[in-house]
């Protein structure tokens, strides 16, 4: 694609592009001296996105017509040619077989994303040809679209356009989305995981850690530096002969309520005086805090891979043994259990959790059901599932559902008890290690746990304990009879989906 603009900047250097961030009125110098940018757009733009297709009946997402879609390029690409732009190259992942070459095209006034795209890049070689591009004007309003913005996916051109959005979320889901639609074209699946190397004295393993922003995927990802080595925190892709492929060269970690001690692997690249951050409080000093949600509580930092304890480039990771599927739910979930094939694509279809500020307002707190825990996955969620199942009859892999909420009740009501992180990560090295005990659940017909090392409290791994000594045992059947009912209709909606993930709850 040929570049056509007033001026062209390109393969500029990481000061080059910090200095051009600075001038930007939305970005303030914080007290580690980094740039903190205040956007106008605070989350990423679900409800604006469209993928171009003329078969709507093939995507999840809405859909635009190649001829609507064609005006909307041709009224960019005019704002473009009197437009002084910044050009950015890398590599969407870092495996030779995985990587895909990814340009972003961006508005000078907004080198910001440019700069921050470059932390999550893997760096372009010589001879670079882009097989992705994304093309950004946050500027350009979208006329006639919903809140004057756009977000259009041309999988079959690997071309990508935002307009009138400053969020970086956007850059960086715009080239990974089409990455997504690649892997999956492949005979593999991206997953919206995290990726990370565990060594507890038996032997390297390989986790995927599927879930949800604000499930605890970040947390679990990078908890426990001292026994394992995070490679990936976002997407990561499995393909047919077993191989996980890596995105990103850092990550763009959500930081509201940060500490050093709530995550400490993330809190020396959050304040790394390189590091980005976006919607974050500060003062007129520059001093911040994490804990203010003044701008948004969907406040983010995106940190080079040089910054977090142990990052091990994806590239080095061959294959996974365990893939554990997050939710968030606060009454009937036990803290961990162990599924099989049908079991693990049927929760994986499911993909329930409650949602968080970084899905938008719409999602904030609310019970939600996203297929693969994927919500940029463009083709149809019955094709999701479907390709999940056939992997896990291909790909020797062990699958958990991890409940990082609560059992009892919401958040509040005193009966109920908090999964916290470190119970999350007892189950993890009971899991790596094989020391946890199981045994049936007479509840859903998956195996739960009778013990695990770290975690002395029964209720939390056999919930049903807990109402029965509360005198509750009505209400737990209530629930569970409900849950079943929500699932069951929830998974006959998909008419494409394999029979054997339907009739597993």
């Amino acid at each position: 694609m040929t570049i056509r603009a007033r001026s062209v900047e390109e393969d500029l250097s990481v000061e080059e592009l910090r200095a051009l961030s600075e001038k930007q009125p939305n970005a303030h110098l914080t007290e580690f001296g980094s740039l903190d940018i205040i956007t106008t757009v605070t989350s990423r733009s679900t409800n604006e996105t469209v993928i171009v297709s003329d078969r709507p009946e093939d995507h999840l997402c809405p859909t635009i017509t190649r001829q609507a879609y064609a005006d909307v390029a041709a009224a960019q690409d005019r704002y473009m040619e009197v437009a002084d732009v910044v050009v950015l190259d890398g590599y969407i992942g870092d495996h030779p077989a995985g990587a895909m070459a990814t340009r972003l095209i961006v508005e000078k006034s907004h080198a910001n994303l440019a700069g921050m795209q470059q932390h999550l890049y893997f760096p372009a070689g010589g001879g670079f040809e882009p097989e992705l591009t994304v093309i950004y004007t946050p500027n350009l309003p979208a006329t006639g679209f919903q809140n004057e913005r756009l977000v259009t996916v041309d999988l079959g051109a690997g071309v990508t356009r935002v307009l009138n959005s400053d969020y970086f979320g956007d850059s960086k889901m715009g080239g990974i989305r089409m990455w997504d639609a690649e892997m999956y074209r492949r005979g593999g699946l991206a997953f919206h995981s995290g990726l990370k190397v565990m060594d507890l004295g038996n032997g390297p393993r390989v986790l995927l850690i599927v879930g949800l922003s604000g499930t605890g995927k970040t947390t679990t990802t990078f908890a426990e530096p001292e026994v394992s080595r995070p490679s990936q925190d976002d997407f990561v892709a499995l393909l047919p002969d077993g191989r996980v492929f890596g995105t990103e060269a850092g990550t763009f970690a959500k930081v509201y309520g940060l500490t050093p001690t709530s995550e400490p692997a993330i809190w020396p690249g959050a304040i790394a005086p390189d590091t980005y951050l976006e919607n974050v409080a500060i003062d007129t000093t520059g001093k911040v805090d994490f804990g203010d949600k003044r701008h948004t509580e969907n406040t983010r930092a995106i940190i080079a891979g040089s910054h977090l304890p142990g990052f091990l480039p994806p590239a080095n990771v061959e294959r996974a043994d365990y893939i554990l599927l997050l939710t968030r739910n606060e009454n009937v979930v036990p803290a961990v259990s162990k599924l099989d094939k049908e079991q693990a694509a049927a929760a994986f279809m499911l993909g329930e959790s409650q949602g968080t500020s970084a899905g938008g307002a719409a999602e904030a707190g609310k019970f939600l059901r996203i297929p693969g825990t994927n919500p940029f996955f463009a083709y149809r969620d019955d094709w999701q599932g479907n390709r999940f199942y056939e992997l896990l009859q291909q790909v020797p892999l062990e699958v958990y559902l991890l409940n990082t909420g609560r059992v009892g009740g919401p958040e509040g009501d005193q009966r109920s008890k908090n999964v916290n992180p470190d119970h999350t990560s007892a189950v993890v090295r009971g899991i790596v290690s094989g020391s946890i005990q199981w045994d049936n659940d007479p509840t859903f017909g998956t195996l739960v746990a009778t013990s695990i090392p770290g975690i002395d409290d029964i209720e939390l791994l056999q919930p049903w304990r807990l109402y029965e000594r509360q005198g509750r045992a009505t209400e737990y059947q209530g629930f569970v009879e409900g849950l079943r009912e929500q699932r069951s209709a929830h998974l006959d909606g998909y008419d494409q989906l394999h029979p054997s993930i339907c009739d597993a709850v």
